[in-house]
């Protein structure tokens, strides 16, 4: 498991206000450091299901393709065309 790692973040004005307004008794988290670590959480998850809809619309798209647009090809032409 990775160290933890201390970020130094400077916000201000707009941005300021909205982090203080979800921090404290009357927001949702208790300091800015859960703040910031459930923004980074749900933006890695975003990521994830973006790469896992892409992954999808591709597998979509190889199953409906007529069965003669495929060519057969070996594990060293699908490991080099994914490199690319």
């Amino acid at each position: 498991m990775a160290r933890p790692t201390t970020m130094t973040v400077r916000v201000s004005g707009a941005l300021s206000d909205f982090v203080a307004a979800n921090v404290g008794e009357d927001g949702a988290y208790e300091n800015v450091s859960e703040y910031i670590r459930d923004l980074i959480r749900r933006d890695k998850e975003r990521a994830e299901q973006d790469a896992l809809d892409r992954l999808k619309a591709e597998l979509v798209h190889a199953f409906s393709a007529q069965e003669s647009s495929y060519r057969p090809l070996t594990a060293a032409e699908v490991i080099a065309r994914n490199r690319a």
